[in-house]
């Protein structure tokens, strides 16, 4: 028998802790090194973009052309340097007022999973302590297509034995807002409403989005 309980599904870089900075970083380096400029507005256009098509897309703007093996080597040299800042990583990482959403989901007992591209979520999550608080978790691991895909998300609700109808997905990627869409899910934007406006809400961050709007949301019973 499905769960009758609105499912909860999150992105995890840029929801939950601010992991974008470390890819930033990492991708910057990388594309020094080949001799291309890489800059914060390109750093968006990877927003839950996977690794490998990151690095295509890095080449592409560069006009770089590199042998298989050389992609291979650039990937696992970027995704080495990346790790060394997570890592660091402690709770201090976690985005504002996402532990009390969690902690709220958690006490209604709705099910809560991960829905990330991210091959390193499970790591990122045991570093700043919040494993604990998900039913399911679908990373890049377990993926092979990548959002706006909706895969990654349905495979959570799978996973959650929910409806994908009866699941919200809390994403900051224009393509995850559009993998929930085309999954039929409620989307969740967190972070620019103006690159986000496909979503169904949209709010700048989790303190924006109080806990009786959230409840109002999982009732369905907003006007927002």
């Amino acid at each position: 028998m499905k769960n009758s309980k609105k499912a909860v599904i999150f992105d995890l870089d840029g929801v939950i802790v601010d992991t974008a900075k470390f890819h930033f970083l990492a991708w910057q380096n990388l594309a020094e090194k080949l001799g291309i400029t890489f800059t914060a507005e390109d750093n968006e256009h990877l927003k839950g973009v996977s690794r490998v098509r990151s690095l295509e897309k890095i080449l592409k703007w560069g006009h770089k052309e590199v042998s298989q093996e050389e992609f291979e080597e650039l990937m696992h040299d970027k995704n080495e340097e990346y790790l060394t800042y997570v890592n660091q990583m402690t709770t201090k990482d976690i985005l504002p007022r996402v532990k009390e959403t969690l902690d709220y989901l958690k006490k209604e007992n709705h099910p809560i999973a991960l829905g990330s591209a991210s091959k390193n979520a499970k790591r990122i999550l045991k570093h700043v302590g919040l494993m604990h608080y998900f039913d399911a978790i679908v990373d890049g691991n377990e993926v092979t297509q990548a959002k706006p895909n909706p895969e990654v998300f349905l495979k959570a609700a799978k996973l959650l034995n929910v409806n994908p109808q009866n699941a919200i997905v809390f994403e900051d990627s224009l393509s995850g807002i559009e993998a929930a869409n085309t999954g039929q899910m409620l989307s969740i934007g967190i972070g620019n409403a103006r690159v986000l406006a496909a979503a169904d809400y949209v709010f700048k961050n989790f303190r924006e989005l109080d806990l009786e709007t959230l409840k109002n949301i999982l009732n369905k019973q907003t006007n927002l």
